[in-house]
């Protein structure tokens, strides 16, 4: 029998599981869908893995023309699991960074379906993807500098303007999706009872096209960005100034007092901490 973990205060924990990312097929569209509902999708190690070897699968699919990636429940992703010491685990497992950028060189378009919360880490995965499709519920955030930590993925100063990545990244707020359309962070919002159909629409209507063309345009757009500089942007930790930089964080006494509140406290104590400042 399979321990239940929980969390000083209280919340049970899922233990990894290998239904924790779900892979399905349907008139030429791969779903990989994001399974942890009770702990709103919150990725580890052990979802990393499984959504590399889905995306792996489908890009090798002879039947997928397009992708699908969705959270199952109210949320997409609540972003990273702040809970995975919970289970240790010494396997191997690519990092989210590693795994974002199988979606950025995937040769078949990626299509993220949001609804409710796609913050932290869950928000670089929606920005990453080819498109983004929201639901009207939809929140999207950098929040990772409420925790004292740095953007995993680099994505947003390429998805927005220079004054509102730093609004962004240096507030750390949580976005409506009417506004993470303007900001460049979403391609359409819809009604939430609407967001899987529009959502099947859209890929319905890319995998009818040629898809050698649907390949070579996602090529070309991704060429461009790499030119200027997209890839040395991601690969940030590279350069020995924001290394020494980044390095630092771990000394901050702000970070470290809130993640001891998490560990010893529990979440709740963590949230009204966390978020004191942004009532």
């Amino acid at each position: 029998m399979t321990e239940i973990k929980k969390t000083p205060d209280g919340i049970e924990v899922p233990p990894p599981g290998p239904d924790d990312v779900l892979y399905d097929v349907e008139e030429n569209i791969a779903t990989i869908t994001l399974n942890r509902p009770t702990i709103l999708n919150a990725m580890n190690k052990n979802v990393l893995r499984l959504l590399d070897a889905a995306l792996t699968k489908a890009n090798d699919a002879e039947d997928v023309n397009v992708v699908i990636l969705r959270g199952a429940g109210r949320s997409f992703s609540a972003g990273g699991d702040l809970h995975a010491a919970l289970y240790p685990d010494d396997e191997p497992a690519p990092g989210g960074l590693e795994v974002q950028l199988k979606i950025w060189s995937l040769q078949k378009p990626v299509i993220a379906s949001v609804r409710g919360h796609a913050i932290g880490q869950a928000c670089e995965l929606a920005g990453v993807c080819d498109l983004t499709i929201a639901s009207d519920n939809a929140r999207f955030g950098e929040i990772q500098i409420r925790h004292g930590f740095g953007p995993p993925v680099l994505i947003t100063p390429f998805l927005t303007s220079l004054k509102r990545a730093k609004e962004v990244l240096l507030l750390g707020e949580q976005i409506g999706a009417a506004e993470a359309k303007e900001l460049g962070l979403v391609n359409r919002v819809v009604a939430d009872a609407d967001l899987e159909s529009e959502t099947r629409t859209i890929a319905g209507k890319m995998s009818s096209l040629p898809q050698k063309a649907i390949r070579l345009n996602k090529l070309l757009v991704n060429r461009a960005y790499e030119i200027a500089g997209f890839m040395d942007s991601l690969n940030y930790r590279d350069d020995p100034i924001v290394k020494a930089l980044s390095d630092e964080e771990s000394d901050d006494p702000v970070a470290k007092e809130r993640q001891r509140i998490l560990k010893e406290e529990g979440w709740q104590a963590f949230l009204k901490t966390r978020d004191a400042g942004y009532q």
